[in-house]
């Protein structure tokens, strides 16, 4: 298994809060069409990583691929749960204050958003 081929597990979470973030903030506050309907109380990760120590002493943790090539006796499973800074309300607040004019807007957005479907039998 060689190095290059690993992923750290700080870069992993990084990526992971990149899209994330990326699926729930608009690209600019100035879309009138990318209003932010996605919010995250948090996002567990169960991972099998593998502990390597490098020439200098320091530990890299790596996360590995389902079915990758570590023995078993090297494979460690953790679990991570990254959660946001801020609550829902909290976003909300902000998003109010800085766009009162399209709050409306949002809110119809957000509620047909949670709604859609709920016509159909069952739901």
């Amino acid at each position: 298994m060689s190095n290059e081929n690993l992923i750290g597990l700080t870069e992993l979470i990084q990526k992971v809060k990149q899209k994330l973030l990326a699926a729930s903030i608009p690209a600019s506050p100035n879309e009138e069409t990318d209003i932010p309907l996605f919010s995250v109380d948090s996002v567990e990760l169960e991972l099998q990583v593998t502990v390597k120590k490098d020439v200098k002493g320091k530990v890299k943790v790596y996360v590995l691929e389902a079915g990758g090539g570590a023995s078993r006796d090297d494979v460690q499973k953790v679990k991570v749960t990254l959660s946001p800074l801020l609550k829902k309300e909290q976003l909300l607040g902000i998003y109010k204050s800085l766009y009162p004019e399209r709050w409306q807007e949002f809110m119809k957005t957000s509620v047909d958003s949670l709604t859609k479907g709920s016509e159909e039998p069952g739901f």
